[in-house]
């Protein structure tokens, strides 16, 4: 069974409203304090659809970082369930994150507005499949044992630093740069690491808006 083709004045909201998340994604990411209206400019559509879809920045903001949440949890999912290679599945898992670039939502945006108590709550699910992909991980004895998943988190961050000013470049080498990160947690470990890893409270802690913490 098909789905229904949409009819022309949906299929225009939709496609509108895509073209609305890809420019909020580069917008923001770009600038965190960027007017709503620049996005409306770079998706090419009138500011009034705009605000017919998002009635606020934070809306637009909580769909944003909501659609990246649920991408993270796809790719998590199918490395958990996946019956061979393990440490294949975990290559793939993390390639995939990068290429999707979820993590520099979080690094731009945690903190600029206030999350849901759904968004919390899938955070939480997100969390408890991490563990389940850690914990298969070490028992399988293919990362080292002293990589914890705040370290994996680390990692995606800080390859979504990288910029090369060109958006197929840039991801050509945050790709390159994460094969050596991989290299380096694929057991057994050339040595102890130091200190300890982020916990899920430090890290859940960046989405609270700094206003709240005042």
């Amino acid at each position: 069974m098909t789905d229904k083709p949409l009819s022309g004045r949906k299929a225009q909201a939709a496609r509108n409203d895509k073209l609305i998340l890809e420019a909020a994604h580069e917008v923001f990411v770009a600038n965190p304090d960027a007017p709503i209206a620049e996005v409306a400019k770079r998706a090419g559509v009138g500011i009034s659809a705009l605000y017919r879809r998002y009635p606020s920045k934070e809306d637009l903001l909580r769909k944003l970082c909501g659609d990246g949440l649920a991408k993270h949890v796809e790719l998590v999912q199918d490395a958990v369930d996946s019956e061979g290679d393990l440490w294949e599945a975990f290559c793939r898992f993390m390639r995939q994150v990068v290429a999707a670039d979820t993590a520099s939502i979080t690094v731009k945006l945690a903190g600029t507005f206030t999350p849901t108590p759904d968004m919390f709550g899938a955070g939480a699910a997100a969390a408890e499949l991490n563990d389940v992909l850690m914990r298969k991980l070490h028992d399988a004895g293919v990362i080292r044992d002293d990589a914890k998943i705040g370290d994996v988190i680390m990692i995606t961050e800080s390859l979504a630093s990288i910029d090369i000013g060109d958006t197929e470049r840039t991801r050509e080498v945050r790709l390159r740069s994460l094969e050596l990160y991989l290299q380096a947690l694929r057991a057994p470990g050339a040595g102890p690491l130091p200190g300890t890893p982020p916990t899920e409270e430090e890290m859940n802690a960046r989405w609270i808006p700094k206003d709240a913490k005042a």
